[in-house]
């Protein structure tokens, strides 16, 4: 028999697709909805649990008991505060186990949480191990060729992407003619480009552009694009979304592809080597 699947399930249709797609492999797949995050109602007739993190005991114990060793974290996650998440006493043991890595950025935690679930004998994967095409590589998927300022602002917000991913801050940077319009924190990506869109200038409109941290993990937490992207960046006027090739999770391809076509903005999914601050001078 197949060997089960645990997803560890936060908003969006990620969690659900990989559920999805395991099943269609014939695995058992077992999910704990993550509390006011994810959507229990979406996993109705799937075998699903509906904790908060600070349970995280007993998400383990419950995926230890359907026989669970790989697990899959996907959706969006709202990182909670310390006091927020009221853990039990075991789930205090397991927090204490992160340590300091807690107070940092949410790759540091990551890697921290990856590293407590493999002494607890887990393996995470990540959820382009069962869904091919998610990391998107290098072509130019919908509207207009980047002009030159385009490929400019590009290079410019890949540089400021690896700034703010070398202290563990963000992953994406709104850049309008050389200036940097707002960068990414705890807010996301949708709130960045609409509060980007109230200050943009005359002239070529701003663009998005998103890239993985220098050191981030491929196994969780990878910026990623969806119709919701779109859709936020028409609001605001922009006129691109620029994200790293292979490095980014491009949501409801399809979909997400058709909408940038309507708008007429440009989608590029871009090798980071052509877009140097170098190539950009």
């Amino acid at each position: 028999m197949p060997e089960p699947l645990g997803v560890i399930a936060g908003g969006g249709t990620l969690p659900l697709r990989v559920v999805q797609a395991a099943s269609a492999l014939g695995r058992p797949v077992h999910v704990v909805v993550l509390e006011g995050h994810g959507d229990p109602a979406a996993y109705v007739g799937q075998s699903h649990v509906t904790l908060r993190w600070g349970l995280a005991a007993q998400m383990l114990s419950w995926l230890r008991q359907n026989g669970v060793r790989e697990i899959v974290l996907a959706g969006k996650v709202t990182r909670p505060s310390l006091l927020s998440l009221r853990p039990d006493a075991a789930s205090m043991m397991l927090i204490g186990r992160i340590g300091r890595a807690a107070f940092n950025g949410d790759d540091s935690i990551l890697r921290a949480v990856m590293k407590v679930l493999a002494e607890e004998g887990f393996e995470v994967i990540g959820a382009q191990a069962l869904l091919a095409g998610l990391l998107p590589q290098a072509a130019l998927l919908a509207g207009p060729m980047p002009d030159d300022v385009a490929r400019t602002d590009i290079a410019r917000g890949l540089a400021v992407c690896h700034a703010l991913g070398a202290v563990d801050v963000g992953q994406a940077v709104v850049v309008q003619q050389g200036l940097v319009l707002g960068v990414e924190a705890i807010e996301g990506t949708d709130a960045l480009i609409l509060r980007a869109g109230a200050l943009k200038r005359e002239g070529p409109a701003p663009i998005l552009v998103k890239a993985p941290k220098p050191a981030q993990s491929t196994l969780a937490d990878l910026p990623t694009i969806g119709p919701q992207t779109v859709e936020s960046a028409c609001t605001a006027g922009l006129r691109g979304l620029a994200f790293q090739a292979g490095g980014t999770i491009l949501l409801e391809r399809e979909t997400t592809i058709a909408a940038a076509e309507a708008a007429g903005i440009f989608l590029l999914a871009f090798n980071p080597a052509d877009y140097s601050q170098g190539d950009s001078a």
